[in-house]
């Protein structure tokens, strides 16, 4: 089993020019880079505030660009008398072999031509770098030694034969990812927050206008880890299936299926932890009524984004695993996001959960006009109403566009059903001599501020 480098970045000395920090890299985009923002760089100090940063929005899709290397196994040999089956397994192989080889040069660029430059020209501080960048530079050296051992499988005829050892035995490595996953979800914040400095924004826009960044932004290449770590499971799978029964491989292959889809899942559940923290963290309560006991219970956030109330006003609302949470955005302190409670939090398992078809008159004063914009119909909204404990709650919530108020649906209906078996569960245990926990299947949805849907085994 290996063990991954956890070295510190090391600090480079500061300096006024940033041509100097990218020369060593032999690329013309990389010198044009460096003395444009060499060029166009102020180096004023600006003592001013930073605006409000929206926490998870929508960016433009990058068009992610085809990869450099788009050349196929078959590419690399003259001939082969191989079967069908088999050609396909060896094209699998080597694009898990290519794929490594080109997030080692991924996360080596972003080393070279984000952190350091950023560091010398005191574009951020150490700190800040730090935290955005996490734990990055101690997972070039871990998929270097995959990239190595994979190398050493290839044979004279440029085949591999058995892989599931050698796979078996470095997967324990990408326990490594807990921390880099989990530090995430801060440092996108604080990334979304820096991005408002001029100088901040005008770097990182140089960097993906330039052709070495595939016009991908930074974010893009500091999220690439989480995407190749959710690709190990798919590309086993495939190699499994084009696998004879007869190959040393397929006793091996569904053990390191298990071992990493295991793995993945951990990763899953720690970054969940860690992001339902965080969000917690950031809620400020105007009465104390307001800490509902299920907030602090709460191990992950099914989704969260915006919504607008019935009197048209923007809400940051949280679906927490065991309780919704409506807040307004307030101002930032000691360098994170606050979002003051608005009104009572609701129990998922109170929430009874009410879907108002697009084209409802708006009568009754119930959405005030608000929804409406002048006419007489209401579109993409929804009701939620609790019961329980003092009084009644109610909130009509308005989502951005059919896409998003259907996500919020899926979401409140998944985690009412839950808060619900895991009170009848809890409530049937305390009757039972033997109490036996609960095991929830953690579906962890993040909705961007206007409440677009993204898969956290991505997260």
């Amino acid at each position: 089993m290996c063990e991954p480098s956890n070295k510190r970045v090391k600090p480079v000395a500061k300096s006024n020019s940033l041509t100097g920090v990218l020369n060593p890299v032999k690329t013309p985009a990389l010198k044009r880079i460096g003395q444009s923002i060499s060029r166009s760089i102020s180096f004023r100090t600006e003592a001013r505030p930073l605006p409000t940063a929206p926490l998870r929005s929508r960016t433009k899709a990058s068009s992610f660009p085809r990869r450099r290397n788009s050349q196929c196994w078959s590419d690399t040999v003259e001939s082969h008398d191989l079967t069908a089956k088999e050609i396909k397994r060896q094209e699998v192989i080597y694009e898990l072999t290519q794929g490594e080889r080109q997030l080692i040069e991924d996360l080596s660029l972003v080393k070279k031509v984000y952190y350091e430059p950023m560091l010398k020209l005191d574009i951020m501080t150490e700190s800040e770098l730090g935290q955005i960048f996490g734990t990055l530079d101690s997972l070039i050296p871990l998929h270097q030694d995959l990239l190595t051992r994979l190398e050493r499988l290839r044979g004279s005829e440029k085949t591999v034969g058995e892989v599931g050892p050698t796979l078996m035995n470095w997967f324990p490595c990408l326990e490594a990812y807990v921390t880099y996953c989990c530090n995430q979800v801060g440092a996108k914040a604080l990334l979304d927050q820096k991005k408002h400095e001029k100088r901040v924004e005008h770097f990182l826009r140089l960097c993906q206008e330039s052709s070495f960044s595939r016009k991908l932004d930074l974010w893009n290449f500091l999220d690439l880890p989480r995407s190749r770590l959710v690709k190990y499971p798919l590309l086993l799978k495939e190699i499994q299936k084009c696998t004879p029964p007869d190959h040393p491989d397929e006793d091996t292959l569904p053990d390191a299926l298990e071992l990493i889809q295991s793995i993945v899942a951990e990763v899953n559940k720690k970054t969940g932890e860690a992001e339902c923290q965080f969000y917690r963290r950031g809620l400020s309560y105007l009465e104390e009524g307001q800490r509902v006991p299920e907030i602090q219970q709460s191990r992950f956030l099914y989704c969260h984004g915006e919504l607008k109330n019935n009197k048209g006003q923007r809400l940051h609302v949280f679906l927490f695993e065991l309780v919704l949470v409506l807040t307004r955005p307030g101002d930032e302190k000691d360098g994170g996001h606050v979002f003051n409670v608005y009104r009572q939090p609701l129990p998922n398992a109170l929430i009874n959960l009410e879907e108002i078809p697009d084209g409802e008159a708006a009568g009754g004063g119930t959405f005030r006009g608000a929804f409406t914009g002048g006419n007489d119909k209401v579109k993409n909204c929804f009701r939620v109403s609790s019961r329980g404990r003092a009084k009644a709650h109610s909130y009509s919530l308005q989502a951005n566009d059919s896409f998003s108020k259907q996500q919020w649906i899926t979401c409140l209906r998944q985690a009412i059903v839950q808060s619900r078996d895991r009170t009848a569960h809890t409530s049937q245990s305390q009757f039972s001599p033997h109490h036996d926990p609960a095991l929830y299947h953690i579906a962890e949805l993040s909705l961007s501020s206007d409440t677009e849907m993204a898969d956290h085994t991505s997260r």
